[in-house]
């Protein structure tokens, strides 16, 4: 490979995240406690990687931070250029063009301020469980109500959408507008172009603006493909606001940066209306560069080598599981680098909280994230974004102490 996968960078220093310095809010989940003595942490928590990004992006924020002057100034031809083309060329968009994009502080101001412009206090937004803990947060801060419409499983363990039950709620409870996570966060389902050709179709018959939620896009495995949801029908098109962002692909999240892509007028005005009435969403200027220094050609090699990276990771652990731990369920995902497990046969048949079983692997290290915030109150969520030898010893780690 190009690029170095293999190597654990050093999260040292005063900007260290999580489990060197696990720091997020607890509203979030229980943050890692410290490990036993002996064992050395291994961050599978937070949802950002453990790579060093692609080095186009540091040189791209070196050569602007080397000018002099920081003031104010607008988003350049060349940022909005790059986002065209990295659609294109990533998935297929064609007709792409700065009007229809538009920055975001987050993905999840964002879906906070599309919920405020198409949606009044009390009333019920419809999203899939498991859910993003994101999304519930936002809901419960604008006073808004999360109505779940679970996943269901099949036959072969893989994630689906139950379409009846989705149209059952948006009827029932008079529902205008619909979250849609795409590919999925927690479960990794990356959908399919038939899949989300029937939720659109629910979505369209009851009249619902769908925020869809693409910042996974890029992180696909084993040969998944992205099918944007705009690109599904010149109705999807018009009735979908997208979110997309370099943070989670390059791990940006601490530089912030995010942006829409909204083809109708009347949902645009809307959203960037509700979005200027903060004062808040301007982007940092390094950021604009970050974006810019990301969606370069050896970005594009960058991620092609990182989702192989993350294939062999997921592969390995999913087999692992599988293997070695009995009654306790998991699916591979099909994008994303997280797995989602579920532990509740295992935990009763040895008289365990998830919180007991939780804490045995925080104790050896395995820093790993409760399930109960993504509404499985049985669920644990596992970062991959490691280097294949640290997946590797922290399965060794849960079979000697844990399972």
């Amino acid at each position: 490979m190009k690029y170095d996968f293999t190597t654990m960078p050093d999260r040292g220093g005063k900007d260290a995240l999580a489990v060197d310095a696990i720091g997020a809010s607890v509203s979030w989940g229980t943050a890692p406690t410290a490990p036993k003595a002996g064992f050395s942490k291994i961050p599978m928590w937070v949802a950002d990687m453990n790579f060093a990004t692609v080095p186009t992006i540091p040189q791209k924020i070196i050569q602007r931070a080397e000018h002099p002057l920081y003031g104010y100034y607008i988003p350049t031809d060349e940022y909005y250029d790059s986002i065209i083309r990295w659609h294109e060329q990533r998935n297929g968009v064609k007709g792409l063009c700065k009007a229809h994009i538009g920055y975001e502080n987050g993905v999840l101001g964002c879906v906070s301020s599309a919920i405020q412009a198409f949606t009044a206090p009390g009333e019920r937004v419809l999203l899939h469980s498991p859910t993003y803990i994101g999304f519930t947060h936002v809901l419960e801060d604008t006073g808004r109500v999360a109505e779940l419409s679970p996943l269901k499983k099949d036959t072969n363990g893989i994630w689906r959408m139950d379409y009846e039950d989705m149209d059952r709620r948006l009827r029932t409870n008079h529902i205008h507008l619909a979250i849609l996570c795409s590919p999925h966060n927690p479960c990794g389902r990356v959908w399919t172009r038939d899949e989300l050709e029937q939720a659109m179709e629910v979505f369209r018959k009851n009249d619902c603006v769908v925020i869809s939620d693409e910042i996974w896009s890029d992180i696909l495995l084993n040969g998944h493909k992205h099918i944007p949801t705009q690109s599904i029908s010149d109705d999807a098109k018009e009735r979908t606001i997208a979110v997309y962002a370099p943070s989670k692909t390059f791990n940006l999240a601490g530089l912030i940066g995010s942006y829409h892509i909204v083809y109708d007028s009347y949902l645009r005005d809307r959203l960037q209306r509700q979005s200027a009435m903060s004062h808040y969403n301007a982007m940092n200027v390094l950021s604009m560069h970050a974006l810019i220094g990301a969606y370069q050609p050896e970005g594009h090699i960058w991620v092609d080598e990182l989702c192989q990276v993350l294939s062999d990771n997921v592969n390995y652990a999913v087999d692992f599981i599988r293997d070695n731990f009995d009654g306790i369920e998991v699916s591979k995902p099909e994008g994303t680098y997280m797995l989602f497990l579920h532990c509740e046969e295992y935990c009763k048949a040895h008289g365990m909280t998830i919180d007991d079983l939780i804490k045995k692997g925080w104790d050896v290290g395995v820093a790993w994230q409760q399930g109960a915030p993504f509404h499985d109150p049985w669920g644990i969520r596992m970062n991959l974004a490691l280097p294949h030898t640290i997946v590797k010893e922290a399965m060794k780690r849960l079979k000697q102490y844990v399972f």
